[in-house]
């Protein structure tokens, strides 16, 4: 299955907003950040705020924030928020000579579809922005979240000055 770009920013803005962890972020900021416009920004997360997952502050000093935890926020969730979620196969009768029946079909792909979408329910957006090439997020003395997961460091690795 391939999702749009949209869910694909809305994911990043929700990571970025994780990454911030209870300041506001920017629409304007974020935009920069993902390059993504700022109409697709502020659409995307009008759906966002619209499905519970963002909370908005208006006026110059706003922004938005996550309006719960990382933790229980399921991708699935946010998939289902984003995109069409039912499978519609159009035609009358298949094939020439065929007497497939689009329920049957629809019916098949919309098992698909919410099989996928279970996989995805099984992951939260706090599991992503641990692993986010959008940034680090911080680590207990271990060197692990509060969920177990190894993270890199802040700090780049130094880097040797031998040439090749």
């Amino acid at each position: 299955m391939r999702l749009t770009k949209q869910t694909g920013h809305a994911i990043r803005i929700l990571i970025e907003c994780t990454l911030a962890k209870d300041q506001l972020v920017k629409v304007a900021d974020v935009s920069d950040r993902l390059g993504v416009t700022k109409q697709n920004v502020f659409k995307i997360v009008h759906i966002l705020s619209h499905a519970g997952f963002l909370a908005a502050v208006r006026g110059p000093n706003g922004g938005v924030r996550l309006a719960k935890p990382a933790t229980s926020i399921k991708i699935g969730d946010v998939v289902r928020a984003i995109e069409v979620t039912r499978v519609q196969v159009e035609g009358g009768g298949g094939t020439r000579g065929s007497d497939a029946d689009p329920g049957n079909i629809n019916a098949m792909f919309d098992d698909a579809l919410m099989a996928f979408i279970s996989v995805l329910d099984q992951h939260t957006l706090a599991e992503l922005a641990v692993k986010s090439p959008i940034g680090f997020t911080e680590t207990e003395p271990n060197g692990e979240t509060d969920h177990g997961t190894k993270v890199r460091s802040k700090k780049p690795a130094a880097r040797g000055s031998r040439r090749s």
